[in-house]
């Protein structure tokens, strides 16, 4: 578990760009961006980076290996921290999104992690090195938003300036850990060529399930956390702590239950813990339309929201992994985060326009489809599973 262990400590680091992004970039650019509709746009564009980079990142992996990638991406992503930096200090809204683009296509690479982690450990292991791998975001939900927080009026800049110098020395020290990564176990090795061709392994009915599982749990997680910051800071008048708190405790709430949920999907079966999710998931959705607009209402729910994704996406993640061969893993775990990370995009992009125009209830509102076609679909999958 080793290397396991030392994917988890580089992801607690890397992860600190996009969460620093998650936590403030809302109000950076709603102070910034020339109009109020473009606030969310770092935040899409940092999503649109994860979704772009997930196809390349996973055939460079293919080609170079997985350490050398993650290395260079963590450096490269580094100085994308400072462009941000430079673009607050100066107020260049431009040169946000484009750092907030570079900061997301290094999370192509670090989503990589774990898969990666499932190649360092025997098969039935599996669950708990992804969800271990997770653990490390849970440090940075922790790590990020407090340093960005405690950083943001350092130095004299304008404010949230050293939030992001913050980001480029968290993104550093990912590359330096990453160093130490070792080879994989010999069941993860295998000719890069060779296997079925992707359109028979996507035809799967389990990884189509597990493709609209990942597809779920990250579009609609995104597309109402996106929104809150706006919400909670810029409509409904929450102080900026109060608003990094509720942005906290969701982070704390995708990631603590990767303690258990690995060891839970192992008990109680993938399908199960899906089902789990979403109706966590739905629970967030039933405070936002019954009860208000308080810190409490907030906080409650996006907790909800965090736990659900959790749960919805280790399972996703778990199931993926069985229906691919060690020759076909790079094009299937691509494939698979290219739709993935395209949702959320596409969720965070509308997420700004949204909030605006159709406000917060509404927002939570639109989810319930897609909630109950997730739910339908494991339904039939287990259906057919148990037959």
């Amino acid at each position: 578990m080793r290397n396991v262990w030392i994917l988890t400590l580089a992801q607690a680091m890397a992860a600190c760009g996009m969460l620093v992004m998650f936590a403030f970039g809302g109000i950076v650019g709603a102070r910034i961006a020339p109009t109020a509709a473009l606030a969310t746009l770092p935040l899409s564009l940092g999503v649109v980076g994860v979704a772009a980079a997930s196809i390349p990142a996973a055939l460079s992996m293919q080609r170079f290996g997985r350490r050398p990638m993650f290395v260079l991406s963590a450096l490269v992503a580094a100085l994308a921290g400072l462009g941000c930096a430079w673009a607050v200090a100066h107020a260049h809204f431009g040169a946000f999104c484009a750092g907030a683009l570079v900061l997301g296509a290094n999370m192509a690479f670090v989503q990589q992690y774990r898969f990666a982690a499932a190649e360092y450990v025997d098969v039935p292991l599996v669950p708990r090195a992804i969800a271990a791998v997770l653990l490390g975001t849970l440090a940075a939900a922790f790590l990020g938003p407090e340093a960005g927080d405690r950083l943001r009026n350092i130095g004299g800049w304008p404010e949230f300036t050293g939030s992001f110098i913050a980001v480029a020395v968290f993104l550093v020290l990912s590359a330096l850990t990453l160093l130490a990564l070792g080879p994989p176990m010999a069941h993860a090795l295998a000719r890069h060529d060779g296997g079925r061709p992707l359109r028979q392994i996507v035809r799967q009915r389990a990884y189509l399930v597990a493709l609209f599982a990942g597809l779920t749990s990250y579009a609609v997680m995104s597309f109402i956390m996106t929104a809150t910051p706006i919400s909670m800071h810029v409509i409904d008048g929450h102080d900026v702590t109060a608003t990094k708190n509720v942005i906290t405790s969701h982070l704390v709430a995708m990631y603590l239950p990767s303690l258990a949920s690995g060891w839970l999907i192992a008990r109680l079966g993938i399908a199960r813990m899906m089902m789990a999710g979403i109706v966590c998931m739905l629970a967030c959705i039933v405070i936002a339309a019954a009860l208000g607009h308080a810190f409490l209402h907030y906080f409650s729910g996006l907790v909800l929201l965090g736990v659900g994704w959790n749960l919805l996406f280790v399972a996703a993640t778990t199931l993926l992994t069985r229906t691919y061969s060690p020759a076909e893993r790079f094009r299937a775990q691509g494939f698979n985060d290219f739709a993935t990370f395209t949702s959320q995009a596409i969720a965070s992009l509308a997420a700004g326009a949204a909030i605006s125009s159709i406000g917060w209830l509404n927002v939570n509102l639109v989810c319930i489809p897609l909630l109950l076609a997730m739910l339908v679909a494991v339904s039939a999958w287990r259906r057919q599973v148990s037959r």
